[in-house]
């Protein structure tokens, strides 16, 4: 099969342009196309699946263990004829600037995977080798085997790049993209699940792929990037599943929409029957849940319809004082507070089931991986457990973390966060459950032993 790595000297140099355009350039060739994302990122997923229809993974070597990285690979690969890794910031960036792990190089590494280099070339000619050779030379097993070069002036601009990379890289420069030649991608954040959903973006895919096919030399590439399946034995998603049937609900519309599909896959291997329900549309939680998770995304785009869906924010309050198990993570956290604050001052009111108001910022407030540990009390993680996952959000929480729901680690802080309540756990952290599978365990065990007493904690809105 064909299986490789589109990475870049830096972020902005147009990996997910190349990325989808390739995927999209494939498919009307009549492939399969497999998509992955190195690290933590929902949103390059989220095209990667809009466009190949098959859902896309993240991939994460600080998040994973490296087993668990072949098998997600293997296992979504199986039947597609192509897999193209989208990297993530520059080749070698990843959870710290002494080593590679976490970055789109070490995945090259573990996965055996070649990689395409992406450079922004524009007001380049010679200097452009000398970028290359300093990627090639930076570490030893980089397996970069080609080139596409970004914002050209023109074709001679490219043969200019173009002979100076191959004489001393010793490696093809198999395209280029001119400065113009695509439309601006659209907005990463406002409106793209809906976007996507309307078949709006389809026309965007297609110009991308028709650029791409005109200067990219498409069998070349197929050509270099050929390499064997990868041959991986038992794995964490093999398992044993709980003897009980557990019910899960799971929220999941445009505007909560960022789960890790591992942890769903997890969910299910151990023998969880997710329902999913959207309350965008107002839809209740579903009468068999047993659990309820309740996933990050853009519910801050939406506030206005979540605010006035009574019947949806009533089943959540109901479901939670009945002592599902529950886990919100950043979106989910934030339509269960008392209020949301737009960046224009208008108040909206969610949920009410955790005390304080989020706060929407102009800026990103925090990004990052996380390590978590539990605090006692907490179903999902408890204080001898550690979990890996990533935090991204502009808001921030206005309110006493008088219950924390875990003590998060990142690179520059370290403190308890997130909201427990009894059975409810949520916070901003994004966890991973391939980061510690024995969560998956944890969760369904809760939810089988729930009962329908109310919990006084949460007995009040």
């Amino acid at each position: 099969m064909n299986r490789f790595i589109l990475a870049g000297t830096g972020s902005g140099v147009g990996k997910t342009t190349f990325t989808i355009g390739i995927m999209r350039a494939l498919m009307k060739r009549g492939l399969n196309v497999q998509g992955f994302k190195c690290g933590p990122d929902y949103i390059d997923p989220t095209y990667h699946t809009a466009v190949t229809k098959r859902p896309s993974r993240n991939i994460d070597s600080f998040m994973m263990d490296h087993d668990t990285v072949r098998a997600i690979v293997a296992r979504a690969s199986q039947d597609a004829d192509a897999a193209i890794i989208e990297g993530v910031m520059g080749f070698y960036d990843g959870k710290s600037p002494l080593s590679n792990e976490g970055s789109a190089a070490h995945i090259s590494e573990i996965t055996k995977s070649p990689v395409i280099l992406i450079v922004n070339a524009a007001s380049m000619a010679r200097s452009a080798a000398a970028i290359v050779k300093g990627f090639q030379l930076l570490d030893g097993n980089s397996n970069i085997v080609g080139v596409i070069a970004n914002q050209l002036g023109s074709k001679s601009h490219f043969e200019i790049v173009k002979s100076a990379i191959e004489q001393e890289c010793g490696i093809p420069v198999i395209g280029y993209l001119p400065k113009g030649a695509v439309p601006k991608m659209p907005s990463r954040h406002l409106g793209l699940v809906p976007a996507i959903e309307r078949g709006d973006l389809d026309s965007y895919f297609d110009s991308l792929a028709a650029a791409i096919e005109e200067t990219v030399d498409m069998e070349q590439l197929l050509e270099m990037t050929k390499t064997q399946s990868l041959d991986v034995a038992a794995s964490i998603f093999d398992a044993q599943p709980q003897r009980q049937e557990v019910h899960i609900a799971v929220a999941r519309d445009a505007a909560f929409n960022f789960y890790y599909e591992e942890n769903l896959e997890l969910l299910s291997a151990y023998g969880a029957t997710l329902h999913y329900f959207s309350p965008l549309q107002n839809e209740e939680v579903p009468v068999k849940a047993q659990g309820l998770y309740i996933g990050g995304g853009f519910p801050e785009e939406f506030a206005e319809a979540l605010a006035k869906n009574e019947a949806a924010k009533q089943s959540i309050r109901d479901a939670l004082m009945r002592g599902l198990p529950t886990l919100a993570e950043c979106g989910g956290f934030m339509y269960l507070t008392k209020e949301m604050v737009n960046r224009q001052g208008q108040v909206f009111p969610m949920l009410g089931v955790i005390p304080g108001r989020v706060r929407m910022q102009d800026k990103l407030v925090a990004l990052g991986y996380r390590e978590m540990t539990g605090v006692p009390g907490n179903f999902l993680i408890n204080e001898d457990e550690q979990a890996k996952g990533h935090e991204f959000h502009y808001s921030t929480y206005e309110g006493e973390h008088a219950s924390p729901a875990y003590f998060s680690k990142g690179r520059f802080r370290a403190r308890q966060e997130g909201y427990l309540a009894e059975n409810l756990v949520a916070g901003y952290a994004h966890f991973h459950f391939a980061s510690y599978p024995q969560l998956v365990k944890n969760w369904l065990t809760a939810c089988l032993e729930v009962d329908n007493e109310l919990f006084p904690t949460i007995n009040e809105y």
